[in-house]
């Protein structure tokens, strides 16, 4: 699996994300050892406890009002078809949605439940440019199942 072809947040395709800054992140499976006082090299029993978990997170580069609505909420100002300006929510940001990422390669990885936590980054300067830095937080499902799936983009696609 390699390269970002295409990222969607509830069915929006965001911008461009920055070379070199999408990480799957996330954390390790969680177990704890039992051991025993007649087997003192190694545990006698792994009890797992957590299974292990991606946590993506990319640069968004592309900073149209549209992508900045999309990841960090707030109000378009000037209407949805042509804004000419964002407003910053005033309230908690509180974004959830089905994140999909088209893999170069072929496949396709579905997040049904992606917590989006979002903020402005970067410099403003004339070597680089402002982002928004996001973060994926894997959630269950809320109707269940797979927390993520990774498949093949159907044909046509």
């Amino acid at each position: 699996m390699y390269g970002i072809g295409k990222l969607s947040i509830d069915d929006f395709v965001v911008g461009y994300i920055e070379k070199g800054s999408f990480d799957f992140g996330g954390k390790e499976p969680e177990s704890v050892d039992v051991e025993a006082e007649q087997i003192p090299d190694a545990p006698v029993l792994t009890l797992a406890q957590k299974n292990g978990s991606i946590e993506p997170t990319f640069n968004l580069i592309q900073l149209d009002y549209k992508n900045l609505h999309a990841v960090l909420g707030g109000t378009l100002q000037g209407g949805e078809a042509a804004p000419t300006g964002w407003e910053a929510p005033s309230d908690l940001i509180d974004k959830s949605g089905k994140c999909v990422i088209d893999l170069v390669s072929g496949q396709r990885i579905t997040i049904p439940n992606g917590k989006i936590l979002a903020n402005l980054s970067g410099k403003l300067t004339l070597t680089e440019v402002a982002k928004i830095a996001v973060k994926l937080k894997v959630q269950k499902p809320t109707a269940g199942g797979a927390p993520y799936s990774i498949t093949d983009i159907p044909e046509g696609e």
